[in-house]
């Protein structure tokens, strides 16, 4: 055989190896989304280092001091998460560390007086550190919008949406928060 009949059986070839070499190295999905910081969770009672969901996937709506406070409603809502017991869903407050226990008592205070129904501080998960490495390791683009994350038990960002509630981007999430749940 002479090198023209070769020629496109070899470049063929090295297409495919090209190909196979840059799916292997190419960013898994949950590193292009990031993930969230390692960060001290206070459960308004109890500081807990490890994730303080199961191993499974969580809806997580992200709030900051200054968030419209009726975009993570609009999410609820929208998402009717308290009628959907498929969804393993909590809020999480970001709060910039303060570097002090007595600080942190002070805040947990006034997030227990905000919220003094078992029910709403169940689902409430404070997260003290600083707001904007949390930012940038979760993958928001600025702290002033609500944020709705699907997390794994990891930490791990496997979905995000930003601002008001939207329903193709509720789709969204809703697919890839059930999709390990519901196996």
């Amino acid at each position: 055989m002479s090198w023209s009949q070769w020629r496109p059986l070899l470049v063929w070839l090295a297409a495919a190896v090209a190909a196979v070499t840059l799916a292997w190295l190419a960013p898994h999905e949950r590193q292009v989304l990031g993930k969230l910081p390692s960060a001290a969770v206070q459960r308004l009672a109890q500081l807990q280092k490890a994730p303080p969901w199961p191993r499974q996937r969580v809806l997580a709506l992200v709030v900051f001091d200054g968030s419209p406070s009726h975009e993570v409603q609009g999410w609820i809502e929208g998402l009717q998460l308290q009628r959907e017991p498929r969804i393993a869903w909590v809020k999480l407050p970001v709060v910039q560390d303060p570097g002090d226990d007595g600080e942190r008592r002070d805040i947990e205070r006034r997030l227990r007086e905000r919220w003094p129904a078992v029910a709403e501080r169940s689902l409430l998960l404070p997260v003290f550190t600083d707001r904007a490495a949390f930012v940038r390791e979760a993958g928001l683009s600025d702290p002033d919008h609500a944020s709705v994350l699907v997390i794994d038990g990891d930490g791990n960002v496997l979905a995000r949406a930003q601002g008001p509630f939207d329903p193709h981007k509720a789709q969204a999430l809703r697919e890839t928060v059930l999709a390990q749940n519901d196996d």
